[in-house]
């Protein structure tokens, strides 16, 4: 692995990762019916990272199929796959793109960009946290991140809900996105 130490972090050489989809694994969180929390994840994604030679000039973009939405329940998912929820036939595509890094304290960074659900695009703070670089057993580079943020999904046109007779609605507005993942030198 070709590193370098910034600010006491050892850091890839400048270039382009792609995301390694057998090592990086999206997922949301929402809450159900005010009591309970729902995970899912995509399955279908890809995405570069290119680490400038000023690591905070660097840059991300990812692209994720909708319609590989999995929560391990055949009924939910396909609800979310309908046009309720992520209209897969109008919007086969959600996508990520990184305006600028605004910050950093350690091997935590603040990664700004613009996110887009349903072809509505908004502003988004992700807290990505570097793990680490290395070498796998084949010679190929690889680092790795840990990435989170929370989006009110209302604001991407995702409004279905169902009100509860004991108070509250069936699902919650806040998202949380959780990303655990790797990038390999392209």
């Amino acid at each position: 692995m070709t590193t370098r130490t910034w600010e006491n972090l050892q850091i890839p050489t400048a270039g382009t990762f792609a995301l390694d989809v057998a090592h990086t694994r999206i997922g949301f969180v929402v809450k159900h019916m005010m009591v309970s929390k729902v995970r899912g994840n995509f399955a279908d994604f890809a995405g570069t990272v290119t680490i400038a030679e000023n690591p905070l000039e660097s840059s991300a973009e990812l692209t994720i199929k909708t319609a590989s939405i999995n929560t391990g329940v055949a009924d939910r998912d396909g609800h979310l796959r309908s046009d309720d929820f992520l209209a897969v036939e109008k919007f086969p595509e959600l996508t990520f793109r990184s305006t600028r890094v605004v910050g950093h304290s350690g091997d935590e960074f603040t990664l700004v960009g613009d996110l887009t659900v349903r072809d509505v695009t908004k502003e988004v703070e992700l807290t990505v946290e570097y793990g680490g670089a290395g070498t796998n057993p084949w010679g190929q580079e690889v680092w790795g991140f840990s990435i989170t943020t929370e989006i009110d999904r209302e604001e991407f046109g995702l409004t279905w809900n169902q009100a509860l007779e004991t108070g509250g609605v069936l699902v919650g507005k806040k998202v949380k996105i959780e990303i655990e993942g790797e990038a390999n030198r392209a």
